[in-house]
């Protein structure tokens, strides 16, 4: 039976500052003009009808370009409009991300089998789930993505799938919270239990088994073993894809998946994902060869 000490691992980096930008708008407002007409001396000579006829031409000219200011004005504003509107329309207001750098929600996961099944490990936890911007990345939803995209990795190497084996997974949740509460990170709990040690205390079917196991952050960045990026992971899909690249990228990991450990492989598995409230996520992958 095949046993591994190493993890692959993912962590916070040293500076997690990011700042988001919000462009200011600036909005001008005009000030209309306001004709205020002269006031007549009491000692002015009588207006002539001359200068009765250029007085009434003078008032209709004032309304003339009273009119015009007042229709620039209107005119001005309905232009102006949709420019304030583009530029609210560009404020970044999703986190640290851009909003064109949104990723999409989450695809229909395939599901990956029984989730009840008559024997399971006790100590397994519920559902664990988390809110991000995106969406609610729910522990049996990454179990799924996770699930199948094993599968897609072992069939792009000639190997047949995983059946899911929903003890074997409650075997693998229960360990994923452990980890959590108890504060560790290793394929042996505090008490000196190993992977083998934790399925045999639910059942005794298996007479190989291996474990895989993964941990990171949603919700924040995160530096990516393996492959020298920052990531941010807001959705199942794509924390799913994320925790199989960890494995992928570990050698001792990949050999786990691609049954190039031993001359023995696997016909089931089971994951365990558990969501802390902190935005941690611990997984579990666990392999079984039955009898």
């Amino acid at each position: 039976m095949d046993r591994r000490d190493e993890q692959p691992n993912e962590w916070e980096p040293a500076s997690d500052s990011s700042s988001a930008e919000t462009p200011a708008t600036t909005s001008s407002t005009g000030t209309p003009h306001t004709d205020t007409p002269s006031a007549t001396s009491p000692n002015a000579p009588p207006h002539s009808d001359e200068s009765n006829g250029g007085s009434i031409l003078g008032t209709l000219a004032r309304l003339f370009v009273t009119a015009l200011l007042i229709t620039a004005l209107l005119t001005g504003g309905a232009i102006l409009a949709p420019v304030v509107i583009d530029d609210l329309d560009s404020i970044d207001s999703l986190g640290d991300l851009p909003l064109n750098d949104r990723p999409a929600p989450s695809s229909e996961p395939p599901p990956a089998g029984e989730r009840n099944p008559a024997v399971t490990d006790p100590d397994g936890p519920g559902q664990s789930s988390y809110d991000t911007d995106v969406e609610t990345i729910t522990s049996d939803t990454v179990e799924d993505f996770v699930h199948a995209e094993v599968n897609e990795r072992r069939a792009d190497h000639g190997i047949g799938p995983l059946e899911w084996d929903g003890t074997v997974a409650s075997v693998s949740r229960a360990h994923s919270v452990d980890m959590n509460e108890r504060e560790y990170f290793s394929h042996t709990n505090p008490d000196g239990e190993g992977p083998y040690d934790r399925f045999s205390e639910v059942d005794n079917y298996c007479r190989a088994y291996g474990e895989n196991i993964a941990m990171t952050w949603v919700d924040r960045p995160v530096e990516s073993s393996g492959q020298d990026e920052v990531v941010e992971y807001q959705t199942a899909e794509g924390l799913a894809t994320g925790l199989v690249n960890q494995w992928m990228n570990s050698t001792e990991h990949r050999e786990a998946i691609l049954e190039e450990h031993s001359d023995f492989g696997w016909d089931r598995g089971g994951v365990g994902i558990y969501i802390a409230e902190d935005g941690a996520v611990y997984a579990s992958h666990n392999f079984c060869l039955e009898w």
